[in-house]
């Protein structure tokens, strides 16, 4: 009797825990629920007191419309190629910039270290004026390639400590026993090192990946013309109206820009969460 007491007093405070994780989870996932079923009602029954919460007349009209709209497509590849390019170009810096931080010493190291995170602290009004001034000078305004370099110098700061924990983490033993058999410094970095720190590559790619697709001030700054847009910059001056919206339909184009995303996690969590967790525990 006195140990059955026991366990129900156990159980009742992990029946609260996950009560309130349950609560914590549907007021994340809410946002998102809306947005979808939102995006298969009519504009007509948006504003219905009380609202529906499962649409009584669904319809994909909106996605018909969406799909039909080649600028849409056209902002949608726009925002692929530069998220792809930016993603790739940070990587390939960042991983010799991690592994030259980790594995050598020289003078002023740790300072130029903080010098590179700190650019971080600086918010991206205060640079946008005097990029603009630089990009119009260089003619790199209007073009894809001006905003990948502004998403790749924003996004490789972080990058670098990032991918810095990984290289930390793997025991030079490794490179010397590779010296011995006579492979060369890129050898190790390619056949030892960058496999052995996939979690972090991972890591660094989505976090990049996820940084240029969400962009909005880079692009909205440095791109004025419809056909080079991006999906935000193009979704806030094409699809938002002045006086009136048409919720149903900007829910559609919202909903659609974030599959990859969510194709993203699905694929890659694993790394993600091994690259959060990176350096957390040591010993």
């Amino acid at each position: 009797m006195l140990s059955q007491n026991q366990s129900n007093k156990k159980l009742l405070p992990n029946l609260g825990q996950y009560a309130g994780l349950l609560l914590f989870l549907l007021f994340l996932i809410f946002p998102l629920y809306w947005m979808l079923v939102t995006s298969f009602k009519d504009n007509s029954v948006l504003f219905k007191i009380p609202p529906e919460w499962v649409p009584s007349q669904p319809t994909i009209t909106h996605y018909v419309k969406l799909l039909s709209d080649n600028i849409f497509l056209v902002y949608y590849k726009n925002s692929l190629v530069v998220s792809a390019s930016t993603t790739l170009i940070t990587l390939l810096f960042a991983m010799f910039a991690g592994y030259g931080f980790s594995r050598f010493h020289f003078k002023f190291k740790n300072f130029l270290m903080f010098s590179i995170l700190s650019t971080q602290m600086l918010p991206v009004v205060s640079l946008l004026i005097a990029l603009y001034a630089m990009y119009k000078s260089y003619g790199l305004l209007n073009t894809q390639f001006g905003l990948i370099l502004a998403l790749t110098t924003a996004s490789l700061p972080f990058s670098i400590w990032m991918i810095k924990v990984f290289f930390d983490g793997i025991p030079v033993a490794l490179e010397e026993a590779a010296k011995i058999d006579g492979c060369s410094r890129f050898g190790i970095l390619f056949r030892i090192i960058f496999p052995l720190s996939k979690p972090g590559i991972f890591s660094v790619g989505i976090y990049t990946f996820i940084l240029s697709w969400d962009d909005l001030l880079y692009s909205l700054t440095l791109i004025n013309k419809d056909h080079l847009r991006t999906l935000n910059p193009g979704i806030s001056v094409r699809y938002m109206g002045e006086v009136s919206y048409d919720w149903a339909n900007i829910m559609t184009v919202c909903l659609t820009a974030t599959v990859p995303i969510v194709i993203l996690f699905l694929f890659f969590q694993k790394y993600m969460v091994a690259g959060l967790t990176a350096g957390a525990v040591k010993g």
